[in-house]
């Protein structure tokens, strides 16, 4: 076989394959082994048909069809192989020339991965944050238990800071329009927990059940939806209910009541074993992040447009599911948003694009660093796994190869991570 490569752009590549002889009396055969069951030839048992006497009662346009098929199929395999190249997609084919059974040549162009020049992320140095755990997180984890069984009662009388008050609110611009993420329905908050924006909460002291009361605020200029930072919203609050809140004291009683614990210092030790191993978990994220970003932005490549908006299509559609569980539809969220749909995704076009090379960084470091999966990882893995989720559903979804692969494409990041955090700890 002769295999020509050409480069239309550093992410396509042209490949042209010539066959030999050699490969496809070797296709031919295995493809006439196909229909040994299927055709039935007098004076031979099936499966036992000479190839020779096979080939003259098979159909033959049938048979050059499958053999014009398999060649292509294993020939392009064999080509993108031996020239180390690296398809993010199916190829185009164009058959060049075509002589049944000896004669073949077709050209295939396809969307490759270019070369990568990895940054010498052996001698990149950064040091792991310490973790502390104060006083204060402990008490606060303490105040968040405190709060959740706290004792509620309906009370008729003015709602003062530290009630609970139901409310039924609506924000309008300064045309009278509804403002998109500036309403709820029967909302519980406690006044004074900072929940809402600055001066929200204020305005809702002093009102009993069933009054209501109209306000202007702006909102800050960093809030996290752009359409609403630093816009004035006018609000109709309406308080439905409210509740005082009688939080319990904090001694062994309550201790007992929130688990397995005797005393408030068993509590404060377990909940200090918790915060530490969540902000551990957390700040070896953020580590890891910060770290293969400063690997990707040394390394030089050129990511495949194909790549970039297929990570732009799992975004938008991770992103829609979230709205989904929000109650909001996509074109609230970009009414929100104040963007257009296109706009919207080109926002998103620089983080895929980071996402996309971040990966193939992985992937090259990994490589070049010999790691793999072995089998018995994966196997342990995955009973891991079917031991956590008990759900008949998602045993089947388990079983599936797709899954196998991407719990060994998650092992072989770990690896990987791993693998970067000692260098850039030494």
């Amino acid at each position: 076989m002769q295999v020509k490569v050409s480069h239309s752009s550093q992410t396509e590549a042209v490949v042209v394959v010539i066959a030999s002889d050699e490969d496809l009396k070797a296709i031919k055969a295995q493809v006439l082994t196909k229909f040994q069951t299927s055709v039935k030839v007098p004076g031979f048992r099936a499966g036992n048909v000479p190839a020779n006497v096979l080939e003259k009662h098979v159909d033959q346009n049938t048979f050059q069809n499958e053999f014009l098929e398999s060649a292509i199929e294993q020939l392009y395999v064999q080509a993108i192989n031996s020239q180390k190249l690296r398809p993010v997609s199916r190829p185009q084919i164009s058959v060049k020339k075509f002589v049944p059974f000896n004669t073949l040549e077709f050209e295939a162009t396809l969307p490759v991965i270019g070369e990568i020049k990895l940054a010498d992320y052996k001698i990149i140095k950064k040091a792991k944050p310490v973790i502390k755990i104060t006083a204060k997180d402990i008490d606060e984890v303490i105040k968040s238990l405190q709060a959740r069984m706290s004792d509620k009662k309906d009370v008729d009388r003015a709602a003062k800071t530290n009630d609970q008050v139901y409310i039924d609110f609506k924000g309008v611009d300064a045309k009278g329009k509804p403002v998109n993420g500036a309403d709820g329905k029967d909302y519980p908050l406690i006044i004074g927990s900072k929940q809402f924006i600055p001066g929200f909460e204020d305005n809702l002291i002093g009102l009993k059940a069933n009054e209501d009361k109209t306000f202007t605020l702006t909102f800050p200029k960093d809030y996290g939806i752009k359409a609403l930072a630093n816009k004035k919203v006018t609000f109709t609050a309406s308080v439905t209910k409210v509740q005082e809140v009688t939080e319990p004291i904090v001694d062994d009683e309550f201790a007992t009541k929130v688990g397995p614990f005797k005393t408030v210092e068993e509590l404060k030790t377990d909940i200090k074993t918790q915060v530490t191993l969540e902000r551990q978990k957390e700040t070896d994220r953020i580590f890891q992040n910060e770290l293969i970003q400063e690997i990707s932005d040394k390394s030089s490549l050129v990511v495949p447009d194909i790549l970039v908006n297929d990570q732009l299509d799992q975004m938008e559609q991770e992103e829609r599911q979230n709205l989904t569980y929000r109650g909001q539809t996509w074109q609230e969220h970009l009414d929100a948003e104040g963007v257009t749909d296109e706009q919207h995704r080109e926002q998103n076009r620089p983080k895929a694009l980071e996402r996309i090379k971040a990966s193939l960084v992985m992937a090259e470091i990994a490589e070049a660093e010999k790691l793999d999966v072995t089998p018995k990882e994966l196997d342990l893995r995955m009973q891991l796994l079917k031991g956590q989720y008990q759900d008949a559903t998602m045993q089947v979804e388990l079983d599936k190869p797709e899954a196998r692969r991407d719990i060994a494409g998650r092992i072989l990041t770990e690896k990987t991570l791993e693998r970067l955090t000692n260098y850039a700890s030494k």
